[in-house]
């Protein structure tokens, strides 16, 4: 029997991920199960723009509060253990969930890490999303430790990410 590959950390063991940044605008913190009932608002009332930016994936179709809850507490864990980081966005007074980013793992070649984030829909045409886009980019450009993440559907077209081969790890 051969030893398993191993396993490549997805960041640094010195590297203390960001707690929060917070802008003039919007607050992002990690996502956690005290989050589901706003969480789930906002995910159910922008579920038609969620489809638009990770086309062919049908979340958050069928989704119900304990199916929410059950993957903030797995968001949640996963941070904790520091295997991917998912944030929340909520305005500054922490009342609303305004969307979430996501700072996940990849396999794609070339790349060392994949973000992605919505904004509720709602707030898509004061300009939202843009803003949120901007400041996760210099974010994570700025914070995080990778040296090429990339932005599915964002800077790189779906197809084209869908065709990068993936790395063995």
């Amino acid at each position: 029997m051969t030893d398993p590959a191993p396993v490549i950390p997805f960041v640094p063991a010195d590297f203390t991920a960001p707690e929060k940044l917070e802008t003039h605008e919007f607050r992002l913190r990690m996502l956690s199960v005290n989050d589901v009932v706003k969480d789930y608002d906002a995910v159910m009332s922008s579920a038609d723009h969620c489809k638009t930016i990770w086309p062919g994936v049908q979340w958050p179709e069928g989704l119900t509060l304990e199916q929410n809850l059950i993957d903030l507490g797995w968001h949640q864990k996963e941070f904790q253990i520091r295997t991917s980081f998912a944030y929340t966005v909520v305005n500054l007074s922490g009342s609303i969930v305004l969307g979430c980013v996501y700072v996940l793992p990849t396999r794609k070649r070339g790349h060392d890490a994949e973000v992605y984030f919505w904004a509720r829909q709602s707030e898509l045409a004061g300009g939202l999303e843009d803003r949120l886009c901007t400041t996760v980019k210099d974010w994570i450009a700025r914070a995080w430790p990778f040296k090429a993440p990339a932005f599915p559907g964002r800077d790189v077209a779906w197809d084209t990410w869908r065709a990068i081969p993936d790395e063995r790890r």
